[in-house]
């Protein structure tokens, strides 16, 4: 699969200006990495400077951008939306400026019951910008909600 041609917005369920991942760049069962140009117009941007905030949602997008990729191009159905369950073990080690070019990885390591349970950090080159550890949750598809409605 040619990832650089895929339109980040055909994963995601966030709309601009709400996005906070610039493209997907590799997925397989286990890993999924995402780059993000942090500009000056982004929403979590102060000062010059991406905030922790925007470091987390970048890490759930990224969460996001692999399960679009499966439910679009493996299981070939809609976009389904995600909740952050919890984060654990959140490092900030600096955080990025206006220009700098993020790659996140996230790795799955476990997934049971509509729970990922996934490990996330961001890079700017070599330097580690953030680590967590997150547990993902995956609504329900709107149509099996709408089959299981009983006061129809």
């Amino acid at each position: 699969m040619e990832f650089d041609k895929i339109d980040i917005h055909e994963l995601l369920p966030q709309k601009d200006p709400f996005v906070m991942v610039g493209r997907l760049v590799w997925f397989d069962e286990e890993e999924t990495v995402t780059e993000t140009l942090v500009s000056e117009d982004n929403i979590f941007v102060d000062n010059g400077y991406f905030s922790a905030s925007g470091i987390i949602e970048n890490m759930a997008q990224t969460c996001a951008a692999r399960i679009g990729y499966v439910n679009k191009y493996i299981l070939q159905k809609g976009i389904q939306i995600g909740f952050i369950g919890a984060i654990r073990g959140l490092n900030l080690f600096c955080r990025p400026k206006t220009g700098d070019l993020l790659r996140t990885t996230v790795t799955v390591r476990e997934e049971i019951f509509g729970m990922t349970l996934v490990e996330a950090e961001v890079k700017v080159g070599d330097r580690l910008v953030a680590e967590a550890g997150m547990k993902i949750a995956l609504k329900e598809s709107e149509e099996k909600e709408n089959d299981d409605d009983t006061t129809r």
